[in-house]
């Protein structure tokens, strides 16, 4: 069970609901940082990923590891949160 989900997110991402969609259907939380509210935060968001696209997921594991998931991709989003 992950500690604690991020997802950083734009105003016009298209993907961005799809993986906040698919985080609620499996009865997870998250926290939301929009970059366009926060661009404060973009430097984090590239850090972490190395991307600049979003929607960027990054699940904190009870370990303290990080998965950082870039897109709507289930075939890693789904081990990260499991």
């Amino acid at each position: 069970m992950p500690k604690n989900i991020t997802i950083f997110t734009t105003t016009t991402c298209a993907y961005c609901p799809m993986v906040k969609k698919y985080l609620t259907t499996k009865g997870l939380s998250y926290d939301e940082v929009n970059l366009d509210q926060n661009p404060e935060r973009q430097a984090e968001a590239l850090q972490l990923s190395g991307a600049l696209t979003v929607p960027i997921t990054v699940v904190t594991k009870e370990d303290d590891s990080k998965a950082v998931v870039i897109g709507y991709n289930l075939a890693k989003l789904a081990p990260a949160v499991a």
